[in-house]
């Protein structure tokens, strides 16, 4: 394949979505967007909505490797709220589309909206959902959603105090933003203590880490579902599961993902609806009836435990790796949800997804989550086989080809029959792809039923 992906099924989805939107479409046909970001996400997301009939243009900032071989990258700092109104001014963007979680605690859905611009993205207040892990465990409590048991400390000696006394090992989690990996899951007490030291004396995440929260361990396995939400309603994406250590049986230290897949067998359609309905939708109720409504992707991070599913997190905004397997499989329009999702009303929206399930393997520069070099020379991008991805994050673009930039380089996505079969075609295109140093779990979905 191209060392850009490029859709095969324009036309049939372009068609379907005409009889869909019919006399729904007001106003503008034809759509200017813009996303923020640079990552695996938000390359998904560019690929995703540049299919859309409705597109007239597509820009991301500042982008990487592959939206900058497209010319469409625009290099500006996406957490800086004047260069980016800025730019939507200026290319007279009609939907600004929030990739990172630290663009949406800057504020940028705020100042968008009082622009009077559609962007799909919370506000600070609603995505502090995310920002603040103390405050979605208050959110979560009010609402009645099930989650772990916890306790919030912004005393390390007492954060010590209680995790001696638990004599167990317990969960450690940053309060703030930590690109992902602020989260320490602990085997023993001993491991409990020197993550909160990590957090708390050597800072490891910053002012993130300045208060924590100290959490039961729970057993089960992990889901996570997306939403697009209006501020009222949630709408389900199809499932994922990903991998958050660095390493084979998930050992080594946390990172942003090093792979997923879609769907995990035991999260069927009854499982999807109650999550929605237990843990999602509550949660959109008492945002709202805080006064902020929160309208962009939710992600719910759950458990399924013998008890039903419980919530680990929320993330304000699409997962990271999980939109690049989730994405493939939405067999309908993705711009139609996110304009809906802006403009306060998904009533009449229905999401068409494909039932072939998708792999993704992250390729990542060794040393990851740590130092690591970059500057490598990415090889093999040209013999991916025609409809396999390989989405890029921490690439550059220039004269020589692509290059890393960045910890986690590439996600390459297959789709198969079953899981068993997009896992073998995901890691044989991966095995084509190098560049010095890389590295990769070789068990993404190694345990889904054949």
């Amino acid at each position: 394949m191209s060392q850009v992906p490029e859709p095969s099924t324009i036309e049939p989805q372009r068609r379907g979505l005409d009889r869909r939107m019919g006399d729904r479409r007001q106003g503008r046909t034809r759509f200017k967007v813009l996303v923020l970001g640079a990552g695996g996400r938000e390359h998904a997301l560019f690929w995703k909505l540049r299919q859309s009939p409705m597109v007239e243009a597509i820009y991301a900032a500042p982008g990487n490797g592959a939206t900058h071989a497209l010319g469409a990258a625009i290099t500006i700092d996406p957490t800086d709220v004047g260069e980016v109104l800025g730019l939507v001014h200026e290319k007279d963007i009609d939907l600004t589309v929030i990739g990172p979680d630290d663009v949406v605690a800057a504020g940028m859905a705020d100042a968008l909206e009082t622009a009077g611009r559609l962007v799909f993205g919370p506000t600070v207040a609603a995505g502090r959902i995310e920002s603040s892990k103390a405050f979605a465990k208050e959110v979560m409590d009010a609402a009645g959603v099930p989650t772990a048991t916890y306790w919030v400390f912004d005393d390390r000696h007492k954060a010590r105090a209680h995790a001696s006394a638990a004599g167990v090992g317990l969960v450690v989690k940053a309060d703030g933003l930590a690109l992902g990996k602020g989260v320490t899951v602990c085997d023993s007490v001993d491991e409990t203590l020197s993550a909160i030291d990590r957090a708390m004396s050597q800072q490891a995440f910053g002012e993130a880490g300045r208060r924590i929260i100290l959490e039961e361990r729970l057993s089960g396995h992990e889901v996570s579902l997306m939403c697009f939400c209006d501020g009222a309603t949630a709408v389900p994406m199809a499932p994922a599961r990903d991998y958050k250590r660095a390493l084979d049986g998930d050992l080594g230290p946390n990172t942003g993902g090093m792979g997923v897949y879609s769907p995990p067998s035991d999260t069927g359609a009854e499982m999807i609806e109650r999550i929605t309905r237990e843990c999602a939708q509550p949660v959109l109720a008492e945002l709202a009836g805080r006064g902020h409504p929160y309208r962009g992707c939710l992600y719910t991070q759950v458990m399924l435990t013998d008890a039903g599913p419980k919530v680990i997190e929320f993330n304000a905004r699409f997962g990271d790796p999980e939109a690049q397997c989730v994405l493939p499989r939405l067999a309908s329009d993705l711009l139609e949800p996110m304009l809906a999702s802006a403009r306060g009303d998904l009533g009449g929206v229905s999401l068409d997804w494909s039932p072939r399930p998708t792999v993704g393997v992250v390729l990542a520069s060794g040393g990851y989550p740590g130092r690591y070099q970059a500057g490598n020379i990415i090889d093999g991008l040209d013999t991916l086989d025609d409809d396999v991805l390989a989405f890029h994050a921490g690439t550059q673009h220039t004269h020589h080809g692509y290059v890393t930039s960045g910890g986690r380089v590439l996600t390459v996505v297959a789709p198969g029959d079953t899981v068993a079969q997009a896992r073998a075609r995901a890691y044989e295109n991966l095995r084509r792809v190098s560049f010095d140093g890389s590295f990769h779990r070789t068990d993404i979905a190694a345990m889904e039923p054949a």
